[in-house]
């Protein structure tokens, strides 16, 4: 209850009022309790004045700290840090409410701890957006009590702040370590056997014991009276494209999260990767028109050009114009490519209706086409069927998991690479493929 700015009456201090006015009523009765009833009235009162007057004696008796990061990681837990400090001459309890974006629709954050005289006590909470965007945080309150626990005093602390969500940079930076450590297996990436070797010519160097003996340079071991072999490199600088399908069959959410986000998270993690390669990097989106144009670079500075074009992309209500997006790309894409074509098919009608612009793509470039599995039919598909209506359901959906299977048998055949991935596994499944290709040599 506030009865003046800044203080707060606790609910015991109104269940010692609702006694003392039960013995009131029963000293009716018992005259002997009327006494004692103005005897505790009395002491209650005095103990809330005593109560405010050590609370608000000290002006800035709590100091309290919300630290906030520049950016939050889409999809990804981001810890933020409270810093509490205690200036009364005495231990403190304190109840901290945090104003979180309307994002998250949580309106009952509360936090409550002990604080001893003159220290501090950090504690972190985590927070988890599952859209881009701008996220407003609200006041940090906190409510401070004395030993007494009668009143508490309200401390507000920070202005309004604004975070901006950006594509998961924290899982970009994990499997970019993934990708350049011997780690690979534990989390999903496969060490690939290389297949023979790129044509990009490194150096001549002295044998050791494990190089390839077909890549000894007789002329040299001649000359030098030793064994030398020629070193070779994965070829650079090859241009690399995520093309990002805007239209409506991205807007389909799993686990919170749009299919568009995971392939807005992947292409980051992804295009980080094949900079780290030393290829370069680019990517497009398109719908009814093609949109964000990134020419592939190997610029130190270009990730954060793909990151910034990928913060304010959102899907539409329309079908893509895939005859669009091949005109763009015979245009724009003049050298022979590795496109990453993000999208989604559920049916395989669906699929044909591209198929021949897909197949065009495919003769210039060498293209993957990436699309999802509808992983909510995964249970329906395992749970046994109890009666009829069961029987119907998991027919109907074991047909839509074969359709898709289906698919990828089609693009194949014709001659296109296909990735049918889990949403949560798209990224290890895209890296794997592009670390595929890598060996064998295709890019």
């Amino acid at each position: 209850m506030n009865i003046i700015k800044g203080l707060y009456i606790h609910e015991r201090f109104f269940q010692a009022i609702a006694v003392i006015a039960v013995l009131f009523l029963v000293s009716f009765w018992f005259p002997v309790l009327y006494m004692l009833s103005w005897i505790g009235f009395g002491a209650l009162s005095f103990l809330f004045l005593i109560d405010i007057i050590i609370l608000f004696r000290f002006k800035n008796g709590l100091k309290a700290r919300r630290i906030l990061s520049e950016k939050f990681s889409n999809s990804d837990d981001n810890p933020i840090p409270i810093t509490l400090e205690n200036q009364y001459p005495f231990s403190i309890e304190v109840k901290v409410i945090d104003e979180l974006p309307k994002q998250f629709q949580k309106r009952d954050f509360e936090y409550t701890t002990s604080v001893e005289v003159g220290a501090k006590h950090d504690f972190e909470y985590a927070v988890k957006p599952v859209e881009r965007g701008e996220y407003h945080f609200g006041k940090l309150i906190a409510f401070v009590s004395s030993p007494l626990k009668i009143i508490a005093k309200r401390y507000k602390f920070d202005d309004t702040a604004m975070v901006s969500v950006y594509p998961s940079y924290i899982q970009m930076k994990k499997y970019e370590f993934l990708a350049m450590s011997n780690r690979l297996t534990e989390f999903g990436l496969k060490k690939i056997r290389r297949i023979g070797h790129t044509m990009e010519f490194e150096q001549i160097k002295d044998y050791v014991a494990g190089d390839d003996v077909r890549t000894i340079n007789w002329k040299s071991t001649a000359k030098r009276g030793q064994l030398m072999v020629n070193q070779y490199q994965d070829e650079k600088s090859q241009p690399i494209y995520s093309i990002i399908d805007l239209g409506r069959v991205m807007k389909m959410p799993f686990e919170e999260l749009k299919l568009l986000d995971y392939a807005i998270n992947s292409t980051l993690a992804f295009s980080n990767i094949a900079l780290r390669k030393n290829d370069k990097a680019g990517m497009l989106t398109f719908s009814k028109e093609v949109e964000n144009i990134v020419q592939a670079s190997n610029k130190k500075t270009h990730l954060n050009t793909i990151n910034e074009a990928l913060y304010n992309i959102d899907t539409q209500f329309t079908d893509s114009d895939f005859s669009l997006l091949y005109a763009v790309i015979k245009r724009k894409i003049t050298h022979r490519s590795l496109l990453i074509l993000y999208t989604n098919f559920e049916h395989m009608s669906a699929m044909k209706r591209q198929l021949p612009f897909l197949k065009a793509i495919a003769k210039q470039h060498l293209l993957v086409t990436v699309f999802f599995e509808n992983t909510e039919l995964d249970e329906m598909i395992t749970t046994n069927a109890e009666d009829l209506q069961d029987v119907y359901h998991k027919t109907i959906a074991e047909k839509f998991a074969y359709e898709k299977r289906l698919i990828v048998k089609e693009l194949q055949n014709r001659g296109i690479h296909a990735i049918l991935t889990k949403p949560k596994n798209l990224t290890v499944n895209v890296i794997n493929k592009y670390l595929e290709f890598k060996a064998k040599g295709f890019i």
